[in-house]
């Protein structure tokens, strides 16, 4: 089973590679992350890195035994013991139990390391793969998805308590 670890700068580069490996299949599921992304790399990670020093949002990285990052599993917004659940799995390691296994880590991590109680999560109605991941991983559909959360599409709202 690949390591999931927190984020941290010398993640940088794998997680840059991952990023431009998987652009177009990502694409197929959620917008685009745009050439602005990638342009301003360096900077948008270390913004990250604040937010989650901060205390306002804890980033993971799903990494295999060769180093190389194969998923993004994220809590944003942390208030009041609660959380939304983002996250991302490489085309070559979809399909194949790795996306559910990570994210309920992540479930364990949110409750035991940032103190968390509840989680929610959003996807497109297309999405089915990661709406699969999620029933899975313990959590339950409570209706629709806020557009602007899905990319601008109509989607789904998941939560798990944890």
């Amino acid at each position: 089973m690949p390591d999931l670890q927190q984020l941290s700068t010398d993640h940088a580069p794998a997680v840059l590679s991952f990023e431009l490996a998987n652009r177009a299949y990502f694409a197929r599921f959620i917008s685009d992350r745009g050439d602005g992304f990638f342009d301003q790399f360096d900077s948008r990670l270390d913004a990250l890195l604040a937010e989650q020093d901060a205390g306002i949002c804890a980033f993971y990285v799903l990494v295999a035994a060769d180093g190389s990052v194969i998923g993004r599993f994220n809590l944003y917004d942390l208030v009041d013991g609660s959380a939304e659940v983002g996250y991302r799995v490489a085309e070559s390691a979809a399909g194949r139990g790795v996306a559910t296994a990570a994210l309920q880590r992540l479930c364990v991590l949110a409750r035991d390391s940032h103190g968390l109680r509840t989680l929610t999560a959003g996807t497109s109605e297309e999405n089915v793969g990661s709406q699969r991941v999620l029933l899975k991983a313990g959590f339950t559909e409570v209706g629709p998805a806020d557009p602007a959360s899905v990319g601008d599409q109509t989607g789904r709202k998941f939560r798990r308590d944890l």
